[in-house]
């Protein structure tokens, strides 16, 4: 058999009929599912997510956008149950949006982190929404690892997902301590490349930000990099 010169290679069909042929079990099928990723930066915090939605080893959409926003200043990137993370994600935005109407100040990233993990943790684990929660307010940028019971870490750099393992190996290599906002996108990219495509959003305070080359205040910026 020749070598494979790229694209696709059925080869390995050749060994699973044999295999079956003798009465052994096939190999197990793999999925790639979700990837879900953030890190500080010394002005602000970059979120990262595939935007692959699988429904077992079926690709059930290709463009799935797994970042939610929350308010202007904080973000969260899901994983798990995409119906649960849509419900809880719009729960607590509407909470602190009526938290703003009623104290007249920006909500805090603490707040919404708190909001989510005694959500979660009421359901233990039934409800199925990991988050990775990034923003920026008075006291800087802040990132939170949000599990489905309930549980919660304050890193400087976090993943979620099934290619967790992944992204956070790129991480551990190349992370460094005040980073800038271009080296920042560019790890957090590197570190979930096996999307076909990632949205990077960097939330900041008071800037004009890019979105789809045009400049929107007020919009995280977008970063396509397939």
């Amino acid at each position: 058999m020749g070598s494979n010169a790229g694209g696709f290679d059925f080869g390995l069909c050749k060994r699973n009929t044999m295999l079956e042929n003798k009465g052994m079990t096939l190999p197990r099928a793999w999925k790639t599912g979700t990837t879900i990723a953030g890190l500080i930066f010394k002005d602000g915090v970059v979120l990262g997510a595939d935007t692959r939605s699988t429904a077992g080893t079926t690709v059930a959409d290709k463009n799935c956008s797994k970042i939610h926003f929350i308010t202007p200043n904080i973000y969260a990137c899901g994983a798990g149950t995409a119906a649960d993370l849509e419900h809880v994600t719009d729960m607590v935005s509407g909470q602190l949006a009526l938290h703003k109407y009623a104290t007249g100040r920006q909500a805090r990233c603490i707040t919404a982190m708190t909001m989510f993990k005694q959500h979660l943790f009421k359901y233990q684990g039934h409800v199925g929404a990991a988050l990775v929660l990034g923003g920026y307010d008075i006291n800087g940028p802040h990132l939170f690892t949000i599990y489905p019971h309930g549980s919660t870490d304050a890193l400087p750099f976090a993943t979620m997902g099934s290619g967790s393992l992944n992204a956070m190996a790129m991480f551990e290599a190349y992370y460094k301590d005040d980073m800038d906002r271009a080296e920042a996108m560019a790890l957090v990219a590197r570190g979930i490349r096996c999307a076909r495509v990632v949205y990077v959003p960097v939330i900041k305070q008071k800037v004009l930000l890019l979105k789809d080359l045009e400049v929107v205040e007020g919009t995280p910026e977008q970063m396509d990099v397939s």
